[in-house]
């Protein structure tokens, strides 16, 4: 079975490819600015990736591109209407109810997790009570990562255990403990590690604090307000909402072997560190309405773009509060977030003022240049 998925999947990827090269060579040149993100997305699909979408909006203008197939079994190609899983995308979501719960005088950044969730954040030298909202959002609280733990990564990464448990619904509290197993990576504040652990808990807190789940804060205060309509928080739901194209992973370390479909999971194993579902129109309307101070005050705002080193030798990436910020080679400066679950593999990016925006998806997840797509909307070449 595994030789026959693998043929069957290599058959239909060599179809697509074929098909997308051959209409770029009778296609008529691109007279709208965009011919160097087009070219980075049919790279990626050179490069493995099954399929890409991707909306742009400058201004009033949106343009949209895709490349490769939605659908490896019927050879659909891939469509700018798709709606994807997001991952940790998801993540600035939830910083920014957070800092909303914040200007309302609900919570502050300053307060401790022990505050809001006490005796959850203990043992093997976690400690709560040391732990700001504020090391949750920036990742420098340095509570271990959930996803690193190994058992935990055969159980739901890996082709035998992800098969067996895809659909299993895992509690927070639960991931939270997987991350209470191990030692702390630093002491609070001291450094910085990106850990989905840290999302976990902040939406934990967003329910202690309101008394209503995280995604109902986040449906409530953004997509509504948004008019998002292809935006969803999935809770236990293991399908994607239509229109969608299929999601593919080797469930492996390597590139190397079959590719499986998995478009069906329990995104509870994400929670609010990367459960959401949207498109690229819905990313770039959020990103840009985000940054042009639609969703926070500017006390807030600022707070959010107030950022730590990812990386003590390279100041190009930094960390705020939810909110990445990347310093392009041509020197141009995007705010956004990266997200990546089981066959999708995400972007989303927008200038400071936010009148520039992007947002891309691969429907594989074991290859494909996402910042060469992000390089070439806004540097060009």
């Amino acid at each position: 079975m595994r030789t026959s998925l693998a043929a069957a999947t290599a058959a239909a990827l060599t179809a697509a490819l074929t098909a997308s090269l051959a209409g770029t060579a009778t296609a008529a040149p691109d007279r709208d600015g965009h011919d160097a993100t087009r070219r980075a997305l049919r790279a990626a699909v050179a490069d493995g990736v099954p399929g890409a979408t991707a909306t742009a909006r400058d201004g009033h203008r949106t343009w949209t591109a895709t490349a490769g197939v939605g659908d490896l079994r019927t050879g659909e190609p891939r469509s700018a209407r798709d709606r994807y899983r997001v991952g940790s995308i998801t993540k600035t979501f939830v910083a920014t109810v957070v800092l909303q719960l914040e200007a309302e005088g609900r919570l502050s950044l300053d307060d401790t997790v022990e505050e809001w969730l006490p005796g959850l954040v203990r043992g093997n030298g976690h400690d709560g009570s040391r732990i700001t909202l504020r090391h949750l959002l920036n990742h420098t609280s340095g509570v271990y990562d959930y996803t690193a733990d190994e058992e935990f990564a055969r159980t739901y990464f890996l082709a035998d255990g992800f098969l067996r448990h895809r659909y299993d619904t895992v509690p927070p509290e639960r991931l939270v403990a997987v991350a209470m197993s191990h030692r702390p990576d630093f002491a609070p504040g001291a450094s910085w590690t990106y850990s989905n652990t840290n999302y976990v808990l902040a939406g934990l807190v967003v329910e202690k604090a309101t008394g209503r789940p995280w995604g109902e804060e986040v449906r409530r205060r953004i997509i509504a307000p948004l008019h998002l309509r292809a935006t969803s928080v999935p809770g236990t739901r293991v399908t994607v909402p239509a229109p969608s194209g299929r999601a593919y992973s080797k469930l492996a370390p390597t590139a190397e072997g079959p590719s499986y479909d998995v478009t069906e999971l329990n995104p509870s194993l994400a929670t609010a560190a990367g459960e959401m579902i949207s498109d690229s129109a819905d990313l770039t309307r959020f990103y840009s309405a985000l940054l042009r101070g639609r969703l926070l005050p500017p006390a807030q705002l600022a707070e959010m773009t107030a950022t730590v080193r990812t990386d003590e030798s390279d100041e190009s990436d930094r960390y705020g509060l939810g909110l990445m910020k990347r310093e392009l080679d041509c020197g141009v400066t995007v705010w956004g977030h990266g997200g990546g679950i089981h066959g999708s593999s995400s972007e989303a990016v927008t200038t400071r003022d936010g009148r520039h925006a992007l947002a891309l998806n691969f429907n594989g997840d074991w290859s494909g240049d996402s910042e060469a797509v992000i390089e070439a909307e806004f540097c060009g070449g």
